[in-house]
């Protein structure tokens, strides 16, 4: 038996998020498609590649060595995929702005695509917060931006949803509400709460929270999704952050744990932005077209 591209990818969906679970909402597959994929794969290289624990599934020695080659195996499949993205003759300079979550959590890999891609293309990256961007897109000063679009309040501009990523409840390992079969705001809300404020978190936050009788308690404001992950997992608290931003460690090396919660949470979409009506420029097509094609945008 050969090992698939299917194998490498699941593989490494779980060696990222900790979970089976996490890694099949991420893939929009099944669990089981999961478990099978990795279980294929051990049969394959003869080997352990994660121990099964009661908090999820942590890479062994076998593992570690296995992701590393896999991510050269996924680096150099990308590479071959975007070779018709790949012309001399597009080039010219390219204004780019984006918001602190989209550059912390998003842009840096298809940064470096984008570079390998469109080498004759000078990026110039902003970052700036949405009141700044929009302004800025307004203005001309730039040419697009990639942020959260769901948060976008100006309709001189137009956008293209590139992906959702859905919020979750985050926790410390072990905490009471894992063992709980439904958890909703009405849990959560008996709980010191970590409220992140970048990027209009809060705001956003609050605008689902309005909308039932229940009031987060908040124990702590900071803008920094690192203090957010280490509160939590230090079980100072709990947070509602999404997908995107999720590590399944702390970095004192602690698990946070995600449970979906029964109530209505929007999710947070990550899109480009530019101004209505502008002509693109090769370079702003070229950049276009290479994210449409990443996320299976239809033109």
């Amino acid at each position: 038996m050969s090992i698939s591209l299917r194998q490498i990818r699941y593989f490494v969906a779980t060696a990222e998020s900790g979970q089976v679970s996490q890694a099949a909402v991420n893939l929009s597959i099944s669990q089981s498609a999961i478990t099978t994929a990795v279980k294929e794969l051990e049969t394959i290289v003869g080997a352990v590649l994660f121990e099964r624990t009661p908090h999820g599934m942590e890479l062994t020695t076998a593992g570690r060595q296995l992701l590393s080659h896999a991510y050269d195996i996924l680096q150099k499949v990308d590479d071959v995929a975007s070779l018709h993205l790949v012309t001399s003759g597009v080039k010219g300079k390219l204004t780019l702005a984006a918001t602190y979550t989209v550059i912390g959590y998003f842009l840096p890999l298809h940064m470096e695509r984008l570079k390998r891609q469109f080498p004759d293309i000078d990026i110039q990256l902003f970052e700036l917060n949405r009141e700044s961007v929009e302004e800025g897109l307004l203005s001309n000063r730039y040419d697009l931006a990639v942020m959260l679009t769901s948060n976008i309040l100006n309709p001189e501009l137009q956008t293209e949803k590139l992906l959702s990523s859905q919020r979750r409840l985050w926790l410390p390992a072990r905490h009471a509400l894992l063992a709980m079969p439904s958890v909703g705001l009405k849990e959560v809300a008996d709980q010191d709460y970590i409220m992140l404020t970048v990027d209009e978190a809060s705001h956003t936050s609050l605008k689902y929270w309005s909308q039932t009788p229940y009031t987060p308690k908040v124990s702590l404001r900071t803008s920094s999704v690192e203090a957010v992950r280490s509160l939590v997992a230090n079980g100072q608290g709990v947070a509602i952050l999404s997908d995107m931003v999720h590590r399944p460690w702390s970095l004192e090396g602690r698990r946070i744990e995600t449970v979906t919660l029964r109530d209505n949470i929007p999710s947070m979409d990550v899109g480009i932005a530019w101004r209505k009506q502008v002509d693109f420029s090769p370079a702003m097509e070229a950049v276009r077209t290479y994210f449409r094609r990443t996320f299976n945008i239809p033109h």
